[in-house]
């Protein structure tokens, strides 16, 4: 994965949405984690507040069992949150996002217009881990792999710069 690390907005809060196609693992973990982890840390954030949110382009029914048992080992309850679809986060109802963080190459590719807004977008190219195989323990470290390396990209992303592929928002998406 290519790293490009960008200066941070200056607005008193930014929208993070961490996109991918089912929104039920990757991208659910992403919203957890920087939720948790952006408390209190806005003023390392030029002063912004961060809104965590997470949407697929074809999202599942609920949120995997495995991605909230996995986050629940470390202290963080994923368990209310939802999929949910992309088209919540697009005028005239949803909210805007100032960042799109896709978190699989489907999601990047499927990523929607929104108009009348300069969108920065990343990409995190991340393992999916609904597609894991084995035994159930074999399914949970695979779980546990991706939970570990999406907190280090959130770990990193709060530290001081956005870290990913970075495009501009195209005619086609973000």
């Amino acid at each position: 994965m290519m790293s490009v690390i960008m200066s941070l907005p200056s607005e008193s809060s930014v929208c993070v949405l961490f996109l991918c196609t089912g929104n039920s693992c990757r991208s659910q973990m992403a919203e957890g984690f920087l939720r948790q982890m952006s408390a209190g840390v806005s003023g390392g954030m030029s002063g912004a507040v961060i809104e965590s949110v997470s949407a697929g382009s074809c999202p599942s029914e609920s949120v995997h069992r495995l991605a909230i048992e996995v986050m629940s080992e470390l202290g963080i309850d994923i368990s209310g949150q939802r999929s949910k679809s992309i088209d919540e986060f697009l005028d005239p109802a949803g909210t805007m996002p100032d960042v799109v963080i896709s978190v699989c190459d489907s999601a990047a590719a499927e990523c929607p217009v929104f108009p009348g807004r300069e969108v920065e977008r990343l990409h995190w190219p991340l393992d999916d881990p609904a597609a894991a195989s084995g035994t159930e323990e074999q399914k949970r470290d695979v779980f546990r792999r991706v939970r570990d390396e999406v907190r280090l990209l959130i770990e990193e992303y709060l530290g001081g710069g956005r870290v990913g592929r970075a495009e501009s928002q195209s005619p086609r998406g973000c």
